[in-house]
């Protein structure tokens, strides 16, 4: 076997927070590991700075990953971005966004079942944090429509999915 496939094979049997962290390396993102079955990241979009956090339930094992879009939603404004979220979240077939009640905190959430003895890929890796960063990336302006806009959820959303053709 050549080195490559060996590298390969040992990235994919890894523990679901070894290859979250092997994946964050390899993008050049900062991370660091809060325990046994936590990992942080910090990637950087267009709209915000992203905190990607996994953790592994090995119990019933189960990944479940978030990123924080940096979105921190005030009391007066709560009822709007809820309203927001359920418009939001219809239009999402993977994971799905919430609304920390004691925080503020916008969050995109979702997990993956990774079978016992199964392990996650590296490519499972990539898919589940590109998934959620362009979740984050698709929907953060709906946010900013809603909390500093002055838009109804619905306006809001039907402007920042307006489809643009070609580059200005």
């Amino acid at each position: 076997m050549t080195d490559a496939t060996d590298e390969a094979e040992e990235r994919d049997d890894g523990a679901p927070i070894d290859v979250l962290e092997q994946y964050f390396e390899a993008r050049g993102w900062a991370c660091e590991r809060t325990g046994d079955g936590e990992i942080i990241a910090s990637a950087t979009g267009s709209w915000a700075q992203y905190e990607l956090r996994g953790v592994w339930r090995p119990d019933d094992q189960v990944l479940q990953f978030l990123a924080f879009p940096d979105i921190k939603v005030g009391p007066e404004k709560r009822g709007q971005i809820y309203e927001s979220l359920g418009l939001i979240n219809e239009q999402l077939w993977l994971g799905h966004f919430e609304l920390w009640s004691g925080s503020g905190l916008v969050v995109f959430r979702h997990a993956t079942l990774v079978g016992e003895g199964d392990g996650l890929s590296f490519e499972q890796a990539e898919a589940i944090a590109e998934a959620a960063i362009e979740e984050c990336e698709r929907f953060y302006p709906v946010f900013q429509f809603v909390l500093w806009g002055g838009k109804s959820p619905s306006e809001a959303i039907s402007a920042a999915l307006i489809d643009t053709v070609g580059e200005a």
